[in-house]
């Protein structure tokens, strides 16, 4: 087969080689309409830049890059584990990427694609407020593990997780069975378009549901710098909550790592769980299982997850017949956090 080169695209496409090649580097002076053009056409012949040569062809490195933002979080833990496993007994590199906090997973992945040349990607983690034609312009196939986008309408893409929204929805439901009408939510970035909007959303829709009126001053970010999903994170929400008597008898974090510094906090100033604050988290973490006070939690099927996202990108690498959505259940875990409200509910 003839190895086509920045050239021949320039040529498929009317425009010259430069034009190309801004498309390509996403630079300036060019439209919209012709961009689109020209990574369609590239997405088409299944070729992205070559770095060295610059042509366009993609060499078969059997190489998988993983890129994780979040490797600091240990729900990652088990599912890494699997990953590398099953891409390994698959006869390909496994090649892990990591994305620090402020930067973009797709800049970066734009990066992987251009040194590494891998034949597929998977996203562990991220916050993917990118428009679909960034994310097509990848030019290879990839998985978003631990997303779900029912929007997703990106060729040779696919996403696998719990569904955010529900999931949240029935953990505050849950707390609002054993009395709790003032529920604090301890949230990740504002501008956390993905996961963190999605359980947000769950998090209304569960006090609208049951008629208990949302309030803004209940809802708290991080401090500029600090990780969303960190221990650090819940720690300062819940000093502040016990130290500004911030009216709240539940307390609803973003993860079970946040949902330990809550604790934390909440013990270290001098008051008590469950007996004055209940306290749940999202994740389901294996270490729970051994805490003196097991958190109340959704459970993923973490490794199932990280399974089923290796086995489906193999399949679209491959050009089989895959799963474009993936959706896992969830299982509400009663730990030792909570506990109805029995004389000090808030109005």
């Amino acid at each position: 087969m003839k190895r086509v080169t920045i050239k021949d695209i320039a040529s498929m496409c009317g425009v010259s080689v430069s034009t190309v090649s801004r498309a390509i580097n996403n630079g300036g002076e060019i439209s919209d309409a012709t961009k689109q053009k020209i990574l369609k056409t590239i997405d088409d012949l299944g070729y992205v830049p070559n770095q060295n040569a610059r042509n366009l062809k993609i060499t078969k490195t059997k190489t998988i890059a993983v890129l994780i933002k979040g490797i600091t979080n240990p729900f990652f833990t088990p599912m890494l584990k699997v990953l590398e496993e099953e891409i390994t007994k698959a006869g390909y590199t496994f090649a892990l990427q990591k994305v620090e906090e402020h930067l973009s997973e797709i800049d970066i992945a734009y990066k992987v694609v251009k040194n590494l040349k891998p034949e597929g990607i998977i996203f562990l983690g991220g916050y993917f407020v990118e428009d679909r034609k960034k994310l097509n312009s990848l030019g290879i196939p990839f998985t978003m593990t631990t997303i779900i986008n029912k929007d997703l309408k990106i060729k040779k893409s696919a996403c696998l997780g719990v569904d955010d929204f529900v999931q949240s929805k029935k953990i505050v439901n849950y707390l609002i069975s054993i009395g709790h009408k003032k529920i604090a939510f301890i949230a990740p970035r504002i501008e956390d378009q993905s996961i963190g909007k999605l359980r947000l959303m769950g998090y209304q829709k569960a006090l609208e549901e049951n008629e208990i009126e949302f309030d803004k001053k209940l809802i708290f970010y991080p401090k500029k710098g600090t990780n969303p999903y960190s221990m650090e994170h819940g720690y300062e929400v819940g000093k502040k909550i016990v130290k500004k008597n911030i009216p709240c008898t539940a307390i609803f974090a973003i993860s079970d790592t946040v949902a330990m510094g809550a604790i934390k906090a909440i013990d270290d100033f001098g008051k008590k769980i469950p007996q004055d604050y209940s306290v749940a988290g999202f994740d389901g973490l294996e270490i729970n299982k051994y805490l003196l006070k097991p958190i109340t939690t959704i459970v993923q099927p973490a490794s199932e997850i990280a399974y089923e996202s290796v086995k489906d990108l193999f399949k679209i690498i491959k050009k089989k017949p895959y799963e474009k959505i993936m959706e896992f259940d969830a299982e509400l875990f009663v730990g030792k956090t909570t506990a109805p409200i029995v004389s000090k509910e808030l109005e």
